[in-house]
């Protein structure tokens, strides 16, 4: 019996499967069940930003277990106290107190909830290409067909257009455009929903598995400025691109802007126990100085998981991760997929910032035709299917969303491991060049 075929799995169709069992790894590698290593050039799905098995990591669950493994919420904790401490002073401004989730789907969820409590309105909005999780509030607020298939048009959820050039619904010629057009486009949607119905805004600071859509300069603090002038929560996803993953600590670093409330996970301790949370503000925490905030985890800031967090931050700053992702990107991974662009047909762009990159791939580059179209499912997927298997076969494990090709391994991935998983790109693509124009 093949254990796998008990697990019933996420967002696929269930039934036999062949993927690789993997059972160990470490640093951008990991090995599976008969022994051959791959190289983990997505970072599982995003989240292990400091490689398999980070000694500062394990060793800090360890410690963690042989004193207390677990603990309600209620009690104070010196793991969970010391993790709110770190991640606190890394924040932007203003955000001084840490609400801890399970996941950033989690942490979505009750971003949302607590702007819908302190303005006392309904509605939410969000881009349209974004992804913030698969629970009822945040699978509405998703953009990308993802959603389809749960959306009930019941959950106060308002979709805009984000600024994306290489596909911009504005019709701009340069980044400057996007941004401007992108903003006067966001102020209609606001003024036309009504300003008075609107408790927050959700935005990626960098979409990610959305498309890898970094923001023109000033698109951020624009939207900032508009959330102050109506009165709306901004509330920052962070939990792809926080915690080093594009070159900073967290995405909206770049625009030096800070939000209400922030959305973490994935890389506050990489992925290695499942944590996410809410960064909030003084103003948002004083009223529920005077009231109970009206929700609860059991796992509210697990101790193993937050063990995890201070091992993984403390790591971070120790090795100078931040400066190392961003040198990944301007050196590294920018410069070598932007070749690859210029040898393969098949892509259409390459965007990107630090430790986070994507290749759209289309079958003409003039039309910009996807790949494969939106929400494709089953015969349809085929293109990007065969691009997986011949990772594989090559030892790549890859991450591939849609049409798009995305890169992302572990920020201290060192320049051999990176240049190998560039190579076996080149490779991989040659043979998709046959599906391009």
């Amino acid at each position: 019996m093949n254990l796998d075929d008990l697990v019933f799995h996420p967002w696929a169709m269930q039934g036999p499967r062949d993927v690789p069992t993997l059972v160990g790894g470490s640093g951008s590698h990991v090995v599976d069940d008969g022994g051959r290593r791959y190289l983990d050039f997505g970072s599982q799905l995003v989240f292990t930003n400091l490689g398999h098995q980070h000694p500062r990591i394990v060793a800090a669950i360890r410690e963690q277990a042989d004193r207390l493994c677990t603990l309600a919420p209620g009690w104070a904790s010196d793991v969970r106290g010391e993790a709110a401490r770190l991640i606190v002073e890394v924040a932007p401004e203003g955000l001084g107190h840490v609400l801890f989730t399970s996941s950033g789907t989690e942490a979505i969820e009750h971003a949302v909830r607590m702007a819908r409590l302190f303005t006392g309105r309904p509605k939410v909005l969000a881009a349209y290409r974004s992804y913030h999780g698969s629970t009822t509030t945040s699978i509405h607020l998703t953009g990308d067909p993802r959603r389809w298939a749960s959306d009930t048009g019941a959950a106060g959820a308002v979709h805009f257009f984000g600024p994306f050039l290489y596909r911009s619904a504005f019709g701009s010629a340069t980044q400057e455009e996007e941004c401007e057009r992108a903003l006067a486009h966001l102020e209609q949607v606001i003024l036309l929903e009504g300003p008075g119905t609107i408790a927050a805004l959700v935005l990626e600071s960098v979409t990610g598995s959305s498309g890898v859509i970094v923001p023109p300069p000033g698109y951020l603090r624009g939207l900032r400025e508009l959330c102050d002038r109506h009165g709306i929560i901004y509330i920052a996803d962070e939990v792809m691109a926080g915690f080093g993953r594009t070159g900073a600590w967290f995405g909206v670093d770049h625009a030096g802007v800070a939000p209400d409330l922030m959305a973490f996970a994935k890389g506050v301790n990489s992925g290695y126990v499942p944590l996410g949370g809410v960064l909030v503000s003084d103003a948002v925490y004083e009223l529920f100085t005077t009231r109970p905030y009206p929700a609860g985890l059991t796992y509210s800031g697990h101790p193993l998981a937050c063990a995890a967090a201070v091992g993984a931050i403390s790591a971070m700053r120790d090795e100078d991760t931040i400066a190392a992702a961003a040198r990944l990107g301007s050196e590294v991974l920018g410069p070598g997929l932007g070749e690859l662009a210029d040898r393969h047909r098949v892509v259409g762009d390459v965007r990107g910032i630090g430790g986070l990159w994507s290749l759209e791939l289309v079958r003409d580059r003039v039309t910009r035709e996807p790949l494969v179209p939106p929400g494709a499912t089953g015969a349809a997927t085929a293109p990007m299917a065969a691009v997986v298997k011949a990772c594989l076969e090559r030892g790549l494990l890859p991450l591939v969303l849609g049409n798009r090709l995305h890169v992302a391994p572990p920020l201290n991935i060192d320049d051999g491991d990176a240049a190998a998983g560039l190579a076996i790109l080149d490779e991989v693509l040659s043979a998709a060049d046959a599906h391009a124009a």
